[in-house]
């Protein structure tokens, strides 16, 4: 039997792991002859790309939070039409290292955009659409900046703009992604992220098993 498509996003603040896990689960997806594809917002088409070196680099203060929320749902936009849609369309897995909770979590809690507008810029982007499954990698703020920071060092990509924000925008921006798992615990599962890898990706097999009627 054809398994349907399914459209899993990972959210969590900066140095959750949602990189490795992403991966991790893509393997375990082959070796279960699970076709998917992995993306990450801002990015995943070319034009999101172009957006996301406006967002993700700079000075912490160059653009507003309303600007902001403009510049993510653009790129969003084109990463659902271009990448995510088509994929989903032909029967793949789209595994989305972030997508609209961010937004929420980031421009809303975090940055002070209201509810109301991000909704309503939600609706112009993407309509109704929601993941099958929201996996949220939760850990304490100062935990993963630390895994950010050191990241960033060793790569020295300059795409650091989020995480020079004072911690009191990292740990609303925390509580919102926890408010979200609460509001929708049907769509959400948070895993601690302070574990190890191997732990954090037991727990994500386990949650996409359960919720998506999987056996990996």
């Amino acid at each position: 039997m054809t398994l349907p498509a399914r459209f899993v996003t990972f959210e969590g603040g900066e140095g959750a792991g949602k990189t490795t896990q992403i991966k991790r689960l893509g393997e375990k997806l082959a070796q279960a002859g699970i076709a998917a594809i992995a993306t990450r917002e801002p990015g995943g088409s070319p034009g999101a790309e172009a957006i996301r070196n406006l967002l993700v680099a700079g000075e912490v203060g160059r653009w507003d939070p309303t600007t902001e929320a403009f510049l993510m749902i653009a790129a969003r936009r084109d990463h659902w039409l271009k990448t995510i849609k088509p994929a989903l369309d032909a029967g793949k897995w789209v595994l989305s290292d972030r997508f609209h909770d961010s937004t929420r979590a980031y421009q809303g809690h975090g940055r002070g955009v209201a509810d109301a507008d991000i909704e309503a810029l939600r609706r112009l982007a993407i309509g109704e659409t929601k993941p099958d499954l929201t996996l949220i990698l939760d850990l304490p703020v100062a935990d993963g900046l630390g895994r950010a920071q050191a990241r960033l060092k060793a790569k020295a990509s300059g795409e650091d703009r989020f995480e020079r924000m004072d911690t009191g925008f990292h740990e609303r921006m925390r509580q919102g992604f926890l408010a979200i798992a609460k509001a929708e615990p049907k769509r959400c599962v948070v895993i601690d992220a302070r574990a190890d890898m191997d732990a954090v990706h037991a727990a994500v097999v386990a949650a996409v098993n359960e919720r998506l009627g999987v056996t990996l």
